[in-house]
């Protein structure tokens, strides 16, 4: 009985780790496609009403909750000039799921031209639909 259960155990921590790589892949899929400036491929992982926020944290200005709609957003990452380098780097995950739903904090830093902008935390909402993952809500914090 003890064997079963250790075993029981065993594939349920492989399973739930198989399930928290695919939400993780479909927020890399998001962010490569940021890095490449390609809206195309940020599409194939967020649902069509998906739900875009930000909060800028500022202690002389206040802090502000601004929205975002779908197409703003895949429009400004088309037109992010050429020659401008910037890269948003994740410094960690923490992936939580119930069946369809899943729930991903990410800590970044964000960099323009090698020089850092700002950090905070992206909070991805996802919901499985069919095979794939896909980002219904999306919300971060932006502070200097």
């Amino acid at each position: 009985m003890k064997t079963y259960f250790i075993l029981f155990f065993l594939l349920l921590c492989i399973y739930s780790n198989a399930q928290k790589q695919e939400v993780q892949k479909s927020i890399d899929v998001f962010f490569d496609g940021f890095h490449q400036r390609d809206s195309m491929k940020i599409k194939s992982v967020c649902a069509d009403k998906m739900i875009l926020q930000s909060i800028s944290e500022s202690s002389s200005k206040g802090n502000k909750l601004s929205d975002e709609s779908t197409k703003e957003f895949y429009k400004s990452i088309a037109s992010i000039p050429l020659n401008m380098k910037f890269q948003e780097k994740i410094l960690n995950y923490n992936i939580q799921i119930d069946g369809t739903m899943a729930h991903v904090w990410a800590s970044y830093e964000f960099y323009i031209n090698d020089k850092l902008s700002h950090r905070g935390v992206n909070t991805f909402t996802l919901f499985k639909e069919k095979d794939i993952w896909k980002i219904i809500y999306l919300i971060d914090t932006r502070r200097k």
